[in-house]
């Protein structure tokens, strides 16, 4: 069953229009939803889903209890070593969720450096996501690390610059070029050497929509 990572800034207080239709899309599909505890679009994602009756929902959180569970769902706990309430403590529930998940769909502030890094996060395993920011109200598909860079080119510098010095972002983005190179230098090996393996995708092609 396909599982949708659903999340977004905290200082984002309602859902547009347009990412509301996405969910709804989702619920209709039947497909799993992981979500986090905090407040802010975490917040709002959990109460848009509990106002649809969505069942299949799953809430994560680091530590035992979660700070908000509008609808009661089943909860994930995340155990980390890192300090109590550090941004690695909370942070590693977002980890987790990238890495349960298929497909991720983002509601971004353009600021935020939690949700670029759980894009991010998600790219890194090869799983698509896509992003509504609510500066321009649109949504873009991050297939792959042209389509990441293109999205961080739209962030203002001194955005750009906190999400370098909070999450590493400029390195997490190498990192990710380095790693595709590598895969299309060994993909291309194997086509040398009569290998059938098909050469890896950048990212799974489909998208919630």
């Amino acid at each position: 069953m396909t599982t949708i990572f659903i999340a977004g800034s905290i200082k984002i207080k309602h859902l547009h229009d347009e990412v509301q239709a996405r969910i709804m899309n989702i619920l209709a599909m039947q497909y799993d939803v992981v979500v986090g505890d905090a407040g802010g679009a975490d917040s709002a994602i959990q109460q848009f889903l509990s106002d649809q009756g969505a069942a299949r929902v799953m809430v994560y959180c680091s530590g035992e209890h979660p700070r908000n569970n509008i609808g009661r769902w089943p909860v994930h706990q995340v155990a980390t070593y890192h300090a109590k309430r550090s941004r690695a403590w909370f942070t590693a529930k977002d980890v987790a969720m990238a890495q349960a998940a298929d497909l991720g769909l983002m509601v971004w502030d353009g600021i935020s450096t939690g949700t670029l890094s759980n894009v991010v996060e998600l790219l890194a395993r090869k799983r698509n996501s896509l992003v509504f920011t609510n500066t321009d109200r649109q949504f873009h598909r991050i297939l792959s690390v042209d389509d990441l860079q293109a999205l961080v080119a739209r962030m203002a510098v001194a955005a750009r610059a906190k999400a370098d010095t909070s999450i590493d972002l400029s390195a997490r983005i190498q990192s990710l070029q380095s790693r595709l190179m590598q895969d299309r230098i060994l993909a291309q090996r194997a086509v040398q050497a009569g290998s059938s393996t098909p050469m890896p995708a950048e990212c799974d092609s489909a998208i919630p929509s």
